[in-house]
């Protein structure tokens, strides 16, 4: 069984250097931890919708880009332990302030997910 965090951040364009330093930190802290995989990715194809789209999930502005991410752990169990580990690390000190932040932190969102079942 495993268990996956899944993420969705506006970056602003003029921001990306600063994202992609702070996720290679992240997905180093979490890997240290135990974390299986930490992976993120910057939007290519992602127009908006009618309803609902990436960009509309982030309340995009002009000169942001959706990036979004994922933590591959073992169990839920393993997720929390990880977590709580992770967000106690000191290499994540200075990236914690909001106002440090290379993306606006209000407007991301995340929530963990378990296995579907066996297709």
């Amino acid at each position: 069984m495993s268990y996956v965090d899944c993420f969705v951040i506006p970056v602003p364009t003029n921001n990306l250097d600063a994202y992609r330093r702070m996720s290679k930190t992240m997905a180093k802290v979490w890997l240290d931890h135990g974390a299986l995989e930490y992976k993120e990715w910057i939007a290519e194809d992602v127009k908006p919708g009618r309803r609902t789209s990436f960009p509309q999930s982030v309340k995009l502005k002009a000169g942001e880009t959706v990036a979004i991410g994922w933590i591959i752990y073992k169990s839920r169990a393993q997720r929390d332990r990880i977590g709580a580990k992770a967000m106690k690390d000191k290499r994540l000190a200075s990236m914690m302030d909001p106002k440090s932040m290379p993306f606006d932190g209000k407007r991301m969102f995340m929530g963990g997910f378990k296995p579907l079942g066996k297709a």
